[in-house]
Parts: structure tokens; C-alpha cells; sequence
């Protein structure tokens, strides 16, 4: 008891002491300047590191974990067909996992040069050219998105995110929804292991579980799913014959009335080509996010 009353009473005094002090700084100020301050005080953005969301404060605390666990890349070498289709792009092209990395984050590793956003089109030149950045993973930025404007209220909802891969759909899904249930399938036992490690750590088990499987296994799961989500899914995983293959198991099997399918790229890109018609009755597009209602 006196452990606690003693850190409660720390607390209050820091947060006395704390606005003591800037109750002074504005008595120090000219009187004539204190309105202009008092002013930029409401409404500037210099103070939003210090109200920063424990939800996002969690996010980029999981983010940390991964990238002690990962090449910066965040590519393993099991992913055989995506490196190679990655190296087969037209333009030079890394993947920078946007889970992981936000801009703040890339641009310091430019200034260290472990990183760069720019390639060489003649060795030896200053004549260079951007680099493609490929992410398999939402950003935190998109994840607030899709569960505060995108996606309806989740309350006694199941989500299913197909190829997981580290799990950013799902941790945001916990934090930022009510999702009655959280599942992802992955394909990658890599990545499955990293997804466990993290839930456990941060005691997400209760809603969300991960499925080391063959999507096209998970016909049950489908067929009771409120919201389906598909980040880059297959086209950098699978070959055409298997794509064709994964894309016709959804059609079958996400069926239920009012069901939502989320995709990034639209259906439209990741079809084409591959002589399916998917079925759905509204297409609705808000931002990059591509929202199917079944």
C-alpha cells in the first residue's frame, strides 16, 4: 500500500510542478504577446508527440520488436518468388516494410546510409533515378484509417486478414476496433512464429489468432467472416495458375450477406489477366482502400 500511495503522490506532483512551471512562462511573457501564444498553444501540431495515442504507442513498441527480429528489408529468404518478381520489376524496386518503416524512420536511415531512395542509372554518375518502394504491410497512418473511417463499427464481427504476414492488420484490428475475433492466415511459418510472439507478448490472445495455412484450406472461416482484408496478397506469392486458383476459393467461399472485402490493389488490378469475374453486389472506393460489399 504505501509503494502505491507513494508513485500515486509522485504523479500528482509531477503534474503540479509541471503546470506550475508553465503557468510561469506565460506570466513571463509580454502581455501584449501572451494572446499570439496562448493562441498558437490551441492550435499547433508542435505538441502532438506529447498526446500521442497509447494505441499508436503500442504499434510502433511492436514495430521495434519486429525490426530487432528482421533484415531491413524485412524479406526472408524463404519468400523465393517474391524476391524474384521483385528483382523482375521494370524499375529498380526494394521492398521497405511501411508497418515497420514510416518516412521519419526512412529518411534517418537515408542520413546514415543504410538506406537510399535512389539508384544510379549510370555507375559512377550524379545522373540518378528514384527507387520503386514496395510494402506488403500497412502503415500505421492506413491501419488508423481503415478501422476509424474505412471499415463500420466491427462489434461482434469476425475479421480475417489473408497472408498476414507480420500481423500489422490484426494488432490494429485489437487496438483500433471491437472485432469480436481477429484471424490470420499465412502461409510463411516464419512469419506465423513472429505474429505469435507478438500477441502473446502484448496479450492479444483473447481476439486474435493466427492460422498457419493454405487460405484456400479455410473455406469455413470464409463462409463466417464479416470483413475480409487483402493487402498485396498474391500476385508477388503466388504464379498466375495459383492465383487463379486462391481468387475463385474466395469467390466461392465469402458469401455472406453484408460481408465486406477489403483490397489493396482494387479487384480490378488484381484480376486482370486472369479471366475471373468476382461477385459482388457494391463497389465502393474510399482512398486507396478498396471496399467490396457481398
Amino acid at each position: 500500500m504505501r509503494a502505491f500511495f507513494r508513485a500515486d503522490v509522485c504523479s500528482k506532483m509531477e503534474f503540479c510542478s509541471g503546470r506550475r512551471a508553465v503557468l510561469q512562462l506565460l506570466r513571463a511573457v509580454a502581455p501584449a504577446d501572451r494572446p499570439a501564444l496562448l493562441q498558437w498553444m490551441r492550435t499547433t501540431r508542435d505538441f502532438d508527440e506529447f498526446i500521442q495515442d497509447n494505441n499508436d504507442v503500442m504499434l510502433k513498441s511492436i514495430a521495434e520488436d519486429l525490426r530487432n527480429c528482421l533484415p531491413l528489408e524485412a524479406m526472408l529468404s524463404s519468400e523465393h518468388l517474391a524476391l524474384q518478381k521483385i528483382q523482375q520489376q521494370p524499375e529498380p524496386t526494394v521492398h521497405v516494410d511501411a508497418f515497420l518503416y514510416d518516412e521519419d524512420f526512412i529518411d534517418s536511415l537515408c542520413e546514415e546510409g543504410r538506406m537510399s531512395r535512389n539508384y544510379c542509372m549510370v555507375c559512377g554518375s550524379h545522373q540518378t533515378a528514384p527507387l520503386g518502394f514496395i510494402s506488403h504491410s500497412f502503415s500505421l497512418t492506413e491501419l488508423k484509417f481503415i478501422y476509424h473511417h474505412v471499415l463500420p463499427d466491427l462489434s461482434g464481427k469476425v475479421l480475417v486478414d489473408v497472408g498476414s504476414r507480420l500481423g500489422a492488420v490484426l494488432y490494429g484490428g485489437y487496438l483500433y476496433s471491437s472485432a469480436l475475433q481477429l484471424y490470420g492466415v499465412e502461409m510463411n511459418e516464419d512469419f506465423c512464429q513472429l505474429q505469435e510472439m507478438v500477441i502473446k507478448k502484448y496479450q492479444f490472445t483473447d481476439r486474435v489468432k493466427v492460422l498457419h495455412a493454405d487460405i484456400c484450406t479455410q473455406g469455413s472461416l470464409l463462409q463466417n467472416a464479416d470483413v475480409v482484408i487483402m493487402n498485396n496478397v498474391f500476385e508477388y506469392f503466388l504464379n498466375e495458375a495459383e492465383q487463379t486458383r486462391a481468387w475463385e476459393y474466395i469467390n466461392h467461399n465469402v458469401r455472406k450477406q453484408g460481408s465486406l472485402l477489403v483490397t489493396v490493389p482494387s479487384l480490378e488490378e488484381s484480376l486482370s489477366g486472369l479471366q475471373i469475374f468476382f461477385h459482388c453486389e457494391i463497389y465502393i472506393q474510399k482512398s486507396e482502400e478498396n471496399i467490396f460489399l457481398l
